[in-house]
């Protein structure tokens, strides 16, 4: 690189420090690699409507993320849905046999309920929207 001609700054290169390794992993894959777990962090947040906080502690000490913590109730559940919505589709959506839906038709994600809610609204159908079931009539 050539010095800057003076009275011009010099270039700034940011330098990023490694990602530090996953640690206390208990249902994603333990080798997951920290930025696909970033990724795969920022598509939670965005499915629920949250931040980082939602499910993770801060350390008062250095006023950042503790991510291995368990000390937030809400990061259990997150595990439980996370679990849910693995079986889900590999017990049962796997098994389904649409040639017309693509793999993403054919999985649940947290957003599938969600919709960028933290807590997913019930489903309450109108009868105008989904009319009851017809019953056939019994023969006589």
């Amino acid at each position: 690189m050539t010095p800057a001609p003076s009275g011009q700054a010099q270039p700034t290169v940011r330098r990023h420090r490694p990602l530090p390794k996953p640690t206390n992993l208990q249902v994603l894959p333990k080798d997951i690699s920290p930025e696909a777990l970033i990724t795969m962090m920022k598509g939670f947040t965005k499915a629920l409507g949250v931040e980082c906080s939602f499910c993770h502690v801060e350390n008062p000490q250095t006023r950042r993320m503790n991510f291995a913590s368990d000390a937030k109730p809400d990061k259990t559940i997150a595990r439980t849905m996370i679990s849910m919505t693995q079986e889900i589709n590999a017990k049962y959506l796997s098994t389904v046999n649409d040639p017309d839906a693509t793999p993403a038709e054919k999985t649940v994600t947290c957003g599938t309920c969600h919709r960028g809610n933290s807590m997913p609204a019930p489903f309450v159908a109108t009868e105008k929207e989904h009319a009851p079931m017809a019953v056939p009539a019994k023969p006589e």
